[in-house]
């Protein structure tokens, strides 16, 4: 695989969003208002898991994976696969990656772990 630096999992943060839900504190419109671009990108491009959405738990989650960084250029805020992150991570120093999970059922949406990736090499000089 690669090597990830900087993980930051939002696990907890998760946790706290759902309990507020269930106890009343927080409303289903405010959890679950995924954008439609984060909605089409779930369906197109995501990446399909086997856990079920924390709200409605009708539908398992997608992952959706977007990567930013100062040497992607025009791939900046693209989303891309896991399969496209191992190359990445070869050809580029260093860009973040965000992965968003997304029911498509009820628009749930959360950030769901966040790291660095990329070999770390000194840019080169033109």
């Amino acid at each position: 695989m690669w090597s990830q630096r900087a993980v930051v999992d939002y696990g907890l943060a998760k946790r706290a969003t759902v309990r507020s839900l269930r106890t009343g504190r927080t409303s289903f419109d405010d959890v679950c208002d995924a954008h439609p671009y984060l909605l089409r990108a779930a369906r197109f491009h995501g990446e399909a898991t086997d856990r079920p959405c924390p709200v409605c738990e009708r539908q398992n989650v997608t992952h959706v994976t977007y990567v930013y960084g100062d040497e992607l250029g025009r791939s900046v805020g693209r989303v891309k696969s896991t399969s496209d992150l191992a190359e990445m991570a070869r050809e580029y120093r260093e860009f973040r990656v965000y992965v968003v999970e997304v029911c498509q059922g009820c628009a749930w949406n959360h950030l769901a772990v966040s790291f660095v990736l990329g070999n770390g090499d000194p840019p080169t000089e033109s």
